[in-house]
């Protein structure tokens, strides 16, 4: 019994380094990060170009505008979950996979580990270059100290707080999109569930006369509540703070992954 957990861990260091590889290796993969730092920062340039103040208190939020592009760019996020799991699974290459490392969940969790890294990295890039460029245009379109605004830099502490926890939420997407896609096996319907609890949330809310239930659907939506965490001026009239927003599409992301691991160990492949 002494001897087992060191043989465990020289395997899952094994699968860990075997879905590096694979990962790595995959062109798309690759194309579809890049595209992520693309699209962040492109729609950071329109939205910050967008926005005019011309007087003190003049009611926009210059971090939520720079950032603006991870509403966009999780989609991508999403799909490069998705594709490491049902890409396998369309090949067969699955079979493989399993044949060598039997414990599933030791596969899942090394999936979940090399996805979660390339997401936090890329993000991170996608996010800086994002904050640079509402440091850069903003000040020009009237966002000074002078209208009440401080200049937007990862000193200042909310700002700091909305560029880490954005990148902390294109990392909770990537496993919510890992968990659904492992449950259902096929990429467009992992796809399709993934951007359907993301995008029809808000507008299943909007619909919603009742201030008491359309309070209660922003707090449960993954998107609406997780971005919370860009917010730096009107905390006060947000459902939920900040980090707790984030809390939710990180328990929507362990219940995927929950249930994604559990069908993965009792059903055939």
């Amino acid at each position: 019994m002494r001897r087992a957990a060191p043989v465990e861990r020289a395997h899952a260091g094994a699968v860990l380094r075997a879905e590096w590889t694979k990962t790595r290796t995959t062109s798309s993969t690759v194309w579809l990060l890049a595209a992520v730092i693309a699209l962040t920062v492109a729609v950071a340039v329109a939205a910050t170009t967008a926005l005019k103040c011309t007087a003190a208190g003049c009611g926009a939020d210059p971090a939520r505008s720079s950032l603006a592009g991870i509403y966009l760019s999780q989609t991508i996020v999403a799909l490069v979950a998705v594709l490491a799991v049902s890409g396998e699974y369309s090949n067969g290459m699955i079979r493989t996979t399993f044949t060598a490392m039997p414990r599933r969940t030791t596969v899942l969790a090394a999936k979940a580990a090399v996805v979660t890294g390339l997401v936090l990295a890329t993000g991170a890039v996608a996010v800086a270059a994002s904050v640079l460029v509402g440091r850069l245009i903003l000040p020009g379109h009237g966002f000074t100290p002078a209208h009440g605004y401080p200049s937007l830099s990862l000193d200042y502490g909310p700002m700091l707080r909305a560029a880490t926890g954005s990148v902390l939420y294109l990392a909770l997407i990537a496993l919510l999109a890992l968990g659904i896609a492992t449950a259902v096996r096929d990429a467009a319907m992992a796809v399709g569930i993934v951007l359907g609890l993301l995008y029809l949330f808000p507008i299943i809310a909007g619909a919603v006369s009742d201030p008491h239930w359309h309070r209660h659907l922003e707090q449960i939506a993954p998107m609406t509540a997780g971005l919370y965490i860009q917010a730096t001026t009107g905390l006060d009239q947000l459902p939920l703070s900040p980090w707790q927003g984030l809390g939710v599409p990180a328990a929507w992301a362990a219940g995927a992954l929950l249930v994604g691991g559990g069908l993965l160990r009792v059903r055939d492949v």
